[in-house]
């Protein structure tokens, strides 16, 4: 299999943005603004070191300032023949998914109007800050998460779930096969949700001697499939679906904006989404909006992200310092780098 897990990361932020990217400005900032460009222009300006200096402060404080992408809603095919069309599927743990090297390989043009997939391979880098967040890669974690789902016989039926930060929705389509009510898939990047996500998710409810049921058995029962599929059915299951894309805040406003109504989860689902402490704000905020108050967050990280900072730990900390959740550690993994499984609900949940 294509696994990779390394997690190769890219310390090289790139100022680009496209139409998809929105920078939140406030009156205030455009003031400052104005003013630093009336600055720019008089070298007066700059004589005094204490000017200089605060100057230097304000360009560094711009840099870290984070694009937010904006939130879009992807619409389902009525045609499922053409979300397969030239995809390569492999199967683990009787889940199928994308084969993910050739996606990278055939993946250009209008099919990646964001260009991750080129920036990513020409890069070398499986994270691009504000331009691609690693959706390409199924990450070790994913599997960790599936495995305790099973472990402790978490209960899916009837449950409204998000796989928040999905990639190939692995987590949701778990769901799915334990018979959760609806459930939602999220990713920063719209390419991985139709590229990915979207195959994965037809691929596994089509019609091919089996049916969504209640996944109670995740081994292997036969060997890798490597031919496109035809989508030949199981459209209740996919009507019970919802794909977005965009940065977390932006989702979660254009959730609870929506004309559709959209009840808060019971479950929300997450791997590897902690690696960068600058997201965390964002993280924790969509999780309080969007948790249902008696509902439970499943989150699976390793102890820490060499690069880039973040790691279980330090979410722990950073939730306690909030005082708007509880948490308990349910599982650790030793091999390899360490890792954690996170159970989080609201501090007065029942």
């Amino acid at each position: 299999m294509d696994f990779q897990f390394n997690f190769a990361v890219d310390e090289n932020e790139n100022g680009e943005t496209d139409a998809d990217f929105l920078l939140l400005c406030s009156p205030k900032d455009k003031q400052e603004s104005r003013e630093k460009s009336r600055e720019a222009a008089d070298p007066a300006a700059d004589s005094s070191p204490k000017l200089a200096a605060a100057k230097h402060q304000d360009e560094a404080a711009s840099k870290k300032k984070l694009c937010v992408k904006a939130a879009k809603e992807h619409s389902i095919p009525e045609g499922l023949n053409k979300v397969l069309e030239n995809k390569v599927m492999e199967t683990v743990l009787d889940l199928s998914y994308v084969k993910l090297s050739v996606v990278e390989m055939t993946c250009s043009g209008d099919a990646d109007s964001e260009g991750i997939v080129s920036k990513s391979v020409s890069s070398h880098s499986d994270l691009i800050p504000g331009v691609y967040e690693g959706g390409l890669k199924i990450w070790e974690c994913t599997f960790d998460l599936m495995d305790y789902f099973s472990e402790a016989e978490v209960e899916f039926t009837n449950k409204t779930v998000l796989d928040l930060g999905c990639g190939a929705g692995l987590l949701g389509i778990v769901a799915l096969r334990g018979e959760a009510a609806r459930v939602h898939f999220q990713d920063y990047n719209s390419t991985v949700i139709d590229q990915i996500t979207l195959p994965n998710v037809v691929a596994n409810c089509i019609s091919e001697g089996r049916r969504m049921g209640s996944g109670k058995d995740t081994k292997a029962s036969k060997p890798p499939s490597k031919r496109p599929r035809k989508a030949a059915g199981s459209p209740d299951v996919l009507n019970r679906c919802r794909f977005f894309s965009g940065e977390w805040s932006q989702v979660s406003q254009l959730l609870l904006d929506s004309n559709k109504p959209c009840s808060k989860y019971d479950i929300i689902v997450t791997s590897e989404t902690i690696y960068n402490p600058d997201y965390y704000s964002a993280l924790h905020d969509t999780l309080a909006q969007l948790l249902d108050r008696n509902g439970c967050v499943y989150l699976a990280s390793k102890v820490h992200y060499f690069g880039v900072g973040g790691g279980i730990y330090l979410f722990e900390k950073f939730i306690e310092e909030k005082n708007v959740f509880r948490t308990r550690m349910v599982k650790t993994i030793d091999q390899g780098l360490q890792r954690c499984i996170m159970e989080i609900a609201f501090k007065n949940s029942c």
